[in-house]
């Protein structure tokens, strides 16, 4: 029988292999100088990040991390994340690095190489686990307001409003899984109730301060009231997912990627495989995402650790929240947002972290099996006994709370 982290690897080469299909598909034009062959997509850019995505996955997965989490230096490390992430947006300001993409200033070049990444997708990840690691270094203090609820926000804010600034989709899904992991650390429901207006308060002023934020909302409402303008994005998603009805038109033979739906490679190639797989595709790729985050879940249930625990439910959150947005936008049952559908949507850089996060998961997964046939060998022993099979050989001892 499959374990959790087998399920989670097989479902996301699938994904990473339909991505590329899909991408190649969506980059056909008329009167291209080129046709799309084989070889052109087994050597393409997309193929290789989603080989370097995979390959990242399965190094990640065979790490010792319950031994790493259980060690003193990660107490310096984790917080770092942070400071890099912050580091990593400030370099959409210089002028230098700086890429300005459809009006938006999301992307850095790497010089020298002719890369860009987005270093939101940076803070994306890099967030749920600094939360992860506060929460289990303050379990007792999370639930008090001011001395532990409080540090915790103010970091998560002013990440969210970063990236807000530039990428409010992102910038509400990280400040949404943010506090999904205090929660589930300890804090306490009505803390969060009693300071609700004040993120609803500032979401309300990203959307006003930016009239084409407010456009996409009044968009929302009646895309019909404006077909050839604010209103064409939504609907030629709308057709595209139509058309594909039960078996689709086949891989290739959509229409709207021929220059009817902007962004078809990226914030919209779901409604490009919905027209080309129809219905049968859609099912495939939800039950995919689905069993990613069931198989999540199993490992979660089963962890003890509080920094592993809290990390898997964060990274979990982070996909299926994502994933329903873009989801929820291509349907038209949310306002358009620039936000990728994990590991499907064309991009490197969420590629990569995207599969680096569930590499990691499948690698907590991988050591909760190890204690637990440890255990039945020795059932008088600890579970902080029983990482790795042998102890932490670090000359400062462990004081990682394990919840019960």
């Amino acid at each position: 029988m499959l374990k959790a982290g087998d399920v989670i690897l097989l479902c996301v080469l699938s994904l990473l292999c339909i991505g590329v299909l899909m991408v190649n598909s969506a980059s056909l034009s008329v009167g291209a100088e080129e046709g799309v062959t084989f070889q052109s997509i087994a050597l393409g850019r997309s193929t290789q990040f989603a080989a370097i995505a995979f390959a990242l996955l399965l190094v990640l997965s065979r790490l010792p991390i319950r031994s790493w989490a259980m060690t003193p230096w990660i107490v310096r490390f984790t917080p770092l994340l942070v400071a890099v992430s912050i580091g990593a947006m400030a370099l959409v300001y210089v002028p230098s690095i700086a890429r300005e993409v459809n009006g938006s200033r999301r992307w850095i070049g790497i010089p020298g190489v002719g890369l860009t990444m987005q270093p939101s997708e940076i803070a994306k990840w890099a967030m749920p686990l600094f939360l992860a690691w506060y929460c289990s270094r303050r379990v007792m203090q999370i639930r008090k307001f001011w001395s532990g609820l409080i540090p915790a926000l103010l970091v998560l804010g002013i990440v969210s409003a970063v990236v807000t600034h530039q990428d409010l989709g992102t910038g509400a899904l990280i400040f949404s899984v943010g506090c999904l992991v205090l929660l589930a650390g300890g804090a306490r429901f009505g803390h969060f109730i009693g300071l609700a207006p004040l993120p609803l308060a500032g979401l309300a002023l990203a959307i006003i301060v930016e009239p084409y934020r407010m456009t996409r909302l009044t968009t929302f409402m009646n895309p019909y009231a404006d077909p050839d303008g604010d209103g064409y994005h939504m609907i030629q998603s709308l057709v595209a997912v139509a058309n594909g009805e039960g078996f689709g038109r086949g891989i290739g033979f959509g229409l709207q990627k021929f220059g009817y739906l902007p962004e078809d490679r990226t914030d919209f190639v779901f409604a490009v495989l919905s027209e080309e797989l129809g219905i049968m595709g859609v099912i495939v790729v939800l039950s995919l995402y689905s069993a990613i985050l069931l198989a999540g879940l199993r490992i979660v249930q089963r962890e003890s650790h509080v920094l592993l625990k809290l990390a898997s439910i964060g990274f979990l959150a982070t996909l299926g929240f994502q994933a329903c947005i873009n989801l929820m936008v291509v349907v038209g049952l949310a306002p358009t947002k620039g936000i990728a559908l994990p590991l499907l949507s064309s991009g490197g850089t969420g590629w990569i972290l995207t599969a680096g996060a569930l590499g990691m998961l499948i690698a907590i997964d991988r050591t909760q099996s190890r204690v637990e046939e440890t255990a039945e060998t020795a059932p008088g022993a600890s579970a902080e006994a029983l990482v790795e099979a042998k102890p932490v050989t670090d000359a400062t001892p462990s004081r990682e709370p394990v919840l019960a």
